[in-house]
């Protein structure tokens, strides 16, 4: 598939929480290992960020059982803390995850080009169930 016919998929949630806290939790390993899943029987075991411009990040996605599990990587392509990321993830489609703070709540929204192994729809469904994880736990560590 040609770059410019590569299909964007965006997910989005309001989280009830500032936004220095959202990004903390999104960047922050600790914390990623405790929401970065689409489903109770996965779980991403390890987390490395490198939070800068060329800096990598690393996810180790496994299912409970052993079954099976990968690595979901990539480089920063841009940093502007705590508003927005840009990523290029390690089998060449971008990524970007922006944020936006209102008060005492902050929006995140993440786009990121589909890969061809998967429906749309179905890549659409796990992503918004990782986002969702996230609101859940940085929701109940807001304090």
């Amino acid at each position: 598939m040609d770059e410019n016919e590569k299909i964007w998929i965006t997910v989005e949630s309001v989280i009830e929480a500032k936004l220095d806290l959202v990004w903390k939790c999104w960047t922050t390993p600790a914390d990623i290992v405790n929401w970065n899943q689409a489903s109770d029987d996965w779980h991403t075991t390890r987390a490395e960020v490198d939070l800068q411009k060329g800096g990598k990040f690393l996810s180790r996605m496994e299912a409970k059982d052993g079954s099976f599990g990968f690595d979901f990587e990539g480089v920063y392509v841009e940093v502007k803390q705590p508003e927005f990321i840009s990523c290029l993830l390690g089998d060449g489609r971008k990524m970007t995850v922006t944020f936006f703070g209102k008060g005492e709540r902050t929006q995140v929204i993440e786009s990121f080009q589909a890969e061809s192994t998967n429906p749309v729809e179905l890549q659409k469904f796990g992503w918004q169930a990782i986002l969702d994880n996230f609101k859940k736990y940085t929701e109940q560590n807001r304090f």
